[in-house]
């Protein structure tokens, strides 16, 4: 089954003829890369990740061995979004925002490559949730061939396993300013505070988290399975020690465990289904 979804995923690749896969260093885009090489060749593909202080500082890192280990080229490049009132004003669209001035990029980067299309890893699943970069991303006409191709998130887990890549099982790993309650402003210090502590929390052996924002309190997402290790007194006493320490002075436990997009909940229909 897993060669067939990728052998399908190649086939959407093949007919682009060139590509720049916005690259983030995932577990779905990786997949496209991996794809797009496979189908077209290395001459035909260039990855682009975007670094700037709203995604967690490791990741442009884990973003180029990724691309290394595929054997791809890779540029990255340095986006500006905390110059833009706009979008450190959070609103609840912000991502459109975001997105239309990284896919614009991107498309200049694909014109001065000679590339035909630029594609993302937005697959399947993806449709359940609100994400208004969905609609830049229709209108600057980037292609999402995992999507078009239907793979779910399970699909893709399955196949970058059976293909040996190593990041198969990475925890998703949106950009920081999800992690602050829409309407509250970004800033540098609130990105530091959540980057800072959620990077310590996994060092600790807990993987998929989030850390969210809400002023002098962090509330702490993770899997429900996950609780109890939360829990134990030394793990417990670590977190409170490391994330006092950070600047938080309540940290909470969310009993509802780890939501993508939990702050979407907040959201009128109008505002979630109208994207």
């Amino acid at each position: 089954m897993a060669n067939i979804l990728f052998q399908s995923l190649q086939e959407q690749l093949l007919h682009m003829g060139a590509v720049l896969v916005a690259f983030s260093g995932g577990v779905d885009s990786t997949l496209v890369l991996k794809a797009a090489i496979a189908a077209l060749g290395n001459s035909n593909v260039l990855a682009v990740t975007a670094a700037s202080e709203i995604y967690p500082a490791a990741e442009t890192e884990n973003a180029r061995k990724t691309a290394q280990f595929i054997g791809a080229r890779h540029l990255v490049i340095t986006t500006e979004e905390m110059n833009s009132k706009l979008f450190v004003s959070n609103p609840p669209n912000r991502c459109y925002h975001c997105k239309t001035a990284l896919f614009q990029r991107l498309k200049g980067l694909a014109v001065e490559h000679g590339l035909n299309y630029v594609v993302d890893g937005s697959n399947a699943d993806d449709t359940t949730d609100y994400r208004p970069g969905t609609r830049a991303a229709k209108e600057l006409s980037v292609r999402s061939p995992l999507q078009e191709a239907g793979f779910s998130k399970a699909d893709i887990r399955q196949v970058c396993r059976d293909l040996g890549l190593p990041n198969w099982d990475k925890p998703g790993m949106p950009c920081l300013c999800t992690r602050i309650p829409y309407g509250q402003a970004i800033t540098s210090e609130k990105l530091r505070q959540i980057d800072q502590a959620e990077t310590f929390i996994r060092s600790l052996g807990i993987k998929d988290l989030r850390v969210r924002h809400h002023g002098s309190l962090a509330r702490i997402e993770v899997p429900l399975h996950l609780v109890n290790k939360i829990l134990l007194e030394q793990v417990r006493s670590e977190i409170l020690k490391e994330l006092e320490a950070i600047g938080f002075n309540y940290i909470s436990l969310d009993l509802k465990g780890l939501r993508s997009g939990s702050f979407n909940e907040t959201l009128s229909e109008e505002i979630r289904y109208g994207q």
